[in-house]
């Protein structure tokens, strides 16, 4: 009974229970509160205020809160770097600056007046508040994560702004701070200017290389998801020690991961499952803690002074971003998310609240720069704009979903998709790279899952080869799994294992097939290998033949090599796409060597569907084994070779091209990961396009292929 009342004192204390009521409410909050179409956000700030010191005093703030707190807010920035789209963040590089500059110099200008003339506060509490005004959080951020929005431009230009404003915050801020503290000479800030230039060169330079290092040598999922938390708090504790906030650390980490945890691998599921269900969710609650209600309905000169504060802060910041809405030509539900993820203030403001706190002002009262009314109205405030924040964002990304959906239905033009990829898995040590290719390449709109494949030799089967057939499809599996995509295996016997794939991709109307290079590189052995030049021959569908010397994501640069009159076949715009969904996830430039006439198709397709890939063009100058044979010396180990090929009979195959396997066998193979694609040649392909030729005669690509097609059988 003694054991039972302790249990039931509060706050609660037992780290078990505690636990337990955190869980708790994130798990009730999104079904409470979805049912009323509220963000479930906004639910966890409040059960933190209904279960916090200030409430029923059920959990007291601890240290646990204070930790998973700080991790959460991390997180959120470190997400924010990591999903940003890098590309759309440069070109929109200026309105980030523009929207940044306003939602920073309106707030500070309406908070310095609101606490010098409305208040009557000194004029460093008025630069105090003015700075808490100035700085925001993207507290809202998971909701655009959550409906796809992650990189959208308003979204964009929201996070680089929000970057803006807490960097400026937090300098003006070092500058009251060192003038209470006597450290505001000459020799701090030149010994400041200097600790940061060595923190972000630091970053940018020593940080890629140990990343790619790590992730070349270390694939175990556990080692990599320590690894890039370990760096991220690093980072954050670096930014610290130089006097910067560690928020702008974790964020800054999260724009180098970028470029290494493409969207939709294993690792970026994992890292955004245990923030969204844990870290970020305790953060949250542990806001709502802070807030303190009880004075509002106590002391009349506090009300004021809340009132004051919300109002000001919230109506500043809808005026900074509807006035850079206007100038940046954005829609109404653009607007709504500029303002949504600058309402929220939560991280920076309680950072300046505690400088404020400790900043002492008179040492014979103990008077500190922030009064107690001020410090009851900003945690007021950070509790109002979290809410408005979560509203006003859920309200903004679903009107902004609607509108895509409309001009999605409404556009009769856009090409439909047959994709159904095959996998086809031997090799144990090639099963994540092959993989991921797959996953990387598929349209993650349709949601179609890939079909892993293994196929064992009649005369061959033993109790052995069925379980290397169980390992190789279960690892597959696992990989998918992880990163939440869909996955059907399979394991066939067959007499002969090439026709054992043709049927199998008959069978689940696969649309191509993705397998990898042989084992056996020598001279008793085509390059190829007797299995897939048989494929390569008995098949019309598009293979994909890869051979990875690196991990895929750390690849830094793909280099397509297009074969002559590539856009008659078929399959052109089919392994157009694939490439550029590769070069998508992976954050790479992508490098077409063409002719003139192809490389205008190839733009015009990537300008118009992928218009955040980076490309280049280089003028194919020479037939495609010459071609290749020439770059081979400058081809280097980080890089991916992909070369576009056509088979026997193709309408873009030339007879020099069975020398191919032996160029890159000799010259290629081992210096650099590669990639052989090979077309659909014959057939209708569901993704039709019409293209201007280069003598202006607009004409159907399938037509096209189709009627040359006929007249060479007929020639021949």
């Amino acid at each position: 009974m003694d054991q039972l009342l302790s249990y039931i004192h509060f706050p609660i204390q037992d780290p078990t229970w505690v636990f337990f009521l955190v869980l708790l409410i994130i798990l009730l909050a999104p079904m409470v509160f979805n049912k009323l179409r509220i963000p479930h956000i906004v639910g966890m700030i409040l059960a933190g205020v209904l279960i916090g010191e200030h409430g029923l005093n059920i959990l007291e703030r601890d240290s646990s809160f204070r930790l998973f707190g700080q991790v959460g807010i991390y997180y959120i920035m470190f997400l924010a770097g990591l999903e940003m789209d890098l590309v759309g963040f440069r070109h929109n590089l200026s309105k980030g600056l523009l929207f940044g500059a306003f939602t920073t110099i309106i707030p500070f200008m309406c908070g310095y007046m609101a606490g010098f003339y409305l208040l009557d506060y000194s004029v460093s509490t008025s630069l105090l508040l003015a700075c808490i005004f100035a700085s925001h959080t993207i507290v809202a951020y998971p909701i655009v994560v959550r409906y796809g929005l992650s990189k959208h431009p308003a979204v964009t230009i929201s996070i680089a702004a929000t970057m803006i404003a807490l960097l400026c915050s937090l300098l003006f801020l070092a500058v009251i701070s060192s003038r209470y503290k006597g450290e505001g000479d000459a020799w701090f800030w030149m010994l400041f200017v200097m600790k940061c230039m060595a923190y972000f060169a630091g970053l940018f330079l020593i940080f890629p290389p140990i990343i790619r290092l790590v992730f070349k040598y270390y694939t175990e999922r556990v080692i990599q998801y320590i690894f890039v938390m370990a760096m991220m708090f690093f980072a954050a504790a670096m930014a610290e020690l130089c006097g910067i906030e560690g928020l702008l650390g974790a964020f800054l980490s999260g724009l180098i991961f970028n470029r290494f945890i493409p969207h939709s691998s294993s690792l970026m599921n994992r890292i955004e499952f245990v923030g969204n269900a844990l870290f970020i969710p305790y953060f949250l609650v542990g806001v709502g803690m802070l807030v303190n209600l009880r004075p509002l309905f106590s002391e009349m000169g506090t009300i004021g002074v809340v009132l004051v504060i919300v109002v000001v802060s919230t109506l500043s910041k809808l005026l900074a971003s509807t006035v850079s809405r206007k100038l940046l030509g954005f829609n109404h539900a653009q607007g709504l998310i500029m303002f949504g993820l600058s309402e929220a203030h939560a991280a920076g403001a309680i950072a300046m609240v505690m400088v404020g706190t400790s900043l002492v002002v008179n040492t014979a009262t103990g008077e500190t720069l922030m009064p107690g009314e001020v410090l009851d109205g900003v945690v007021v405030m950070i509790l109002i704009s979290c809410i408005i924040s979560s509203i006003v964002t859920d309200q903004g990304a679903r009107r902004m979903k609607l509108q895509e959906a409309d001009r999605t239905d409404g556009d009769s033009g856009k090409p439909s998709d047959d994709e159904k990829i095959l996998v086809l898995l031997k090799d144990t040590s090639r099963i994540r790279n092959i993989t991921q290719t797959a996953i990387m390449m598929r349209n993650p709109q349709l949601n179609r899952g890939l079909i892993c494949l293994n196929v064992v030799n009649d005369a061959d089967y033993t109790e052995q080869s069925a379980r290397h057939s169980h390992e190789v499809l279960s690892q597959a599996e696992e990989i998918c799994v992880a990163a939440d995509i869909p996955v059907q295996t399979q394991s066939r016997l067959a007499v002969n294992i090439v026709n054992g794939v043709v049927h199998s991709m008959r069978e689940n109307d696969a649309s191509e097939i993705i397998i990898g290079l042989h084992e056996k590189v020598n001279g008793d052995m085509s390059f190829y290998g007797h299995f897939a030049q048989e494929l390569i021959a008995n098949m019309n569908r598009q293979l994909i033949i890869v051979d990875y010397t690196m991990p895929v994501n750390t690849i830094r640069k793909i280099i397509v090599v297009v074969a002559e009159r590539a856009e008659y076949e078929v399959g052109f715009y089919r392994w157009v796409r694939r490439l550029a969904r590769l070069a998508d996830e992976i954050g790479c430039r992508i490098e077409f060597r063409t002719t003139e006439s192809t490389g205008r198709l190839i733009h015009q397709y990537v300008n118009t569907y992928h218009q955040s890939v980076r490309t280049e063009f280089v003028l194919l100058e020479s037939a495609l084994p010459q071609a290749i044979e020439t770059l081979s010396a400058d081809i280097n180990a980080d890089q991916l070779l992909v070369v576009v090929t056509a088979r026997p009979g193709g309408l873009s195959y030339r007879k020099g091209y069975n020398q191919l396997a032996k160029i890159i066998q000799e010259r290629v193979m081992r210096r650099c990961s590669v990639m052989m694609i090979f077309p659909d040649q014959y057939g209708k392909n569901n993704e039709e396009y019409s293209f201007t030729a280069p003598l202006g005669l607009r004409y159907d690509q399938t037509k096209v292929s189709a009627w040359l097609s006929k007249w060479i059988s007929k020639v021949g």
